[in-house]
């Protein structure tokens, strides 16, 4: 494809996207946050463009390769439990009290779906560069398990990472369950929940350190503030803000997509990837993470307490307007003028509920989710051609987990 071919092609992608060009042109946070819905696409021109819309593994008709269905969490299993184990083990404090909060969702059995390890593992293997052998048949070996190791790392600095925002999220929101059983702060209180996680912070930077790669320390750094920006939008929002779907979708970015975005990223550039690929990677992320965020925006309206391991219309219920609610604002503006009533009065929230019921808006927001999921997609598709039989399995899981994301119940 000649370059003028693939800016074109861009161009009328980019343009059949810009409904969803949220965060990047008028949201209020907009200077945080340097990357734009397409712009990494017209840096793709080594790789093959990113598709409109809908990438080969979504779309129909015509004859497509038949592959079995690969279970991303099967292939990496084995992994996961190595990298189960040494979090268990990195945990480990002096104080009892702490050690024992710090451990608390990473014992066995509550660890839950280890989403963000098993994309960044996959993610690792997707991106595999071959080491080549020297003269020594154990040398190679010896290289090949520290380099897994070093990006086993990133692994578990996300899911630290991870746990500690959900530590801190619980004691801001008072929840009282997570993943299935109580949540830290409801069992031993505010105080030493928000110890533990920044515990597991503390943790997470002295592996992040080890790695001395200054480019993914900061790219970490980065979804560190994002996480703390995105909780700070949605707590000290304007009845302006809260209506905007601009600003949702920032606050979703800053709060789910970023972590997951430059995790993949700084795997990339562990791998010794392009800038080029390092961008598709970060793009996988990103609507990734977006998707997966509003399908548990959808599933705190339809899922039940048990399906979701803590409490159902968790969110409206705490004064949060999330996609299904914004899409029904538009089709029924009175609901706006419910919303700025406050949510705390349960009428309202009923009120609210039975707006949500007549309008669209539960499938809308499944909608965006899936054209989200499409672009992640579409991402792998353009990742540089590999024959690699693992690197091949391991990017069909990615795309795999795009379809579980979006039809997921739980």
């Amino acid at each position: 494809m000649s370059i003028y071919r693939a800016i074109s092609r861009i161009t009328r992608t980019a343009s059949s996207y810009n409904r969803f060009r949220w965060f990047y042109s008028s949201a209020p946070h907009q200077q945080l946050s340097p990357y734009s819905g397409f712009r990494s696409s017209e840096q793709v021109l080594g790789c093959r463009v990113i598709s409109p819309w809908f990438s080969r593994s979504f779309r129909s008709g015509g004859p497509q390769p038949q592959y079995e269905d690969e279970d991303p969490f099967s292939l990496v299993a084995d992994e996961l439990s190595i990298v189960a184990n040494r979090l268990r083990s990195m945990v480990v404090a002096e104080v009892p009290k702490l050690a024992s909060a710090a451990e608390y969702f990473f014992k066995m059995g509550v660890e839950g779906k280890r989403f963000r390890p098993t994309v960044i593992l996959l993610m690792a293997t997707a991106l595999n560069n071959q080491i080549s052998k020297p003269p020594s048949e154990g040398v190679v070996d010896m290289l090949s398990t520290e380099f897994r190791t070093r990006l086993q790392s990133i692994a578990e600095i996300t899911e630290m990472i991870h746990v500690a925002s959900l530590l801190h999220d619980d004691v801001l929101d008072d929840a009282d369950t997570r993943r299935g059983i109580g949540s830290l702060n409801f069992v031993m209180g505010n105080k030493i929940s928000v110890l533990a996680g920044d515990f597991l912070l503390s943790r997470a930077c002295i592996t992040l350190a080890s790695l001395k790669n200054t480019e993914v320390v900061s790219l970490i750094a980065t979804a560190v503030e994002h996480l703390v920006t995105g909780e700070t939008m949605q707590m000290s929002s304007s009845a302006e803000q809260r209506s905007s779907m601009d600003y949702y979708l920032q606050k979703t970015y800053y709060k789910t997509a970023s972590l997951i975005s430059n995790s993949c990223k700084s795997i990339a550039l562990l791998t010794g990837q392009t800038a080029e690929v390092a961008m598709l990677a970060y793009e996988y992320g990103k609507n990734l993470g977006l998707a997966f965020q509003l399908i548990d925006d959808v599933l705190d309206f339809t899922g039940t307490s048990s399906s979701l391991g803590k409490g159902s219309l968790s969110d409206i219920r705490h004064g949060i307007v999330t996609a299904p609610l914004l899409y029904a604002m538009e089709e029924f503006p009175e609901l706006r003028s419910v919303v700025d009533r406050g949510l705390d009065n349960p009428a309202n929230v009923d009120l609210a509920l039975e707006y949500l019921g007549k309008s669209h808006g539960i499938q809308r927001t499944r909608e965006l989710a899936a054209k989200h999921a499409s672009l992640a997609s579409a991402a792998i598709d353009s990742f540089p051609e590999n024959d690699d039989e693992d690197v091949q399995r391991s990017r069909r899981a990615l795309i795999e987990l795009t379809h579980r994301v979006i039809n997921r119940t739980k």
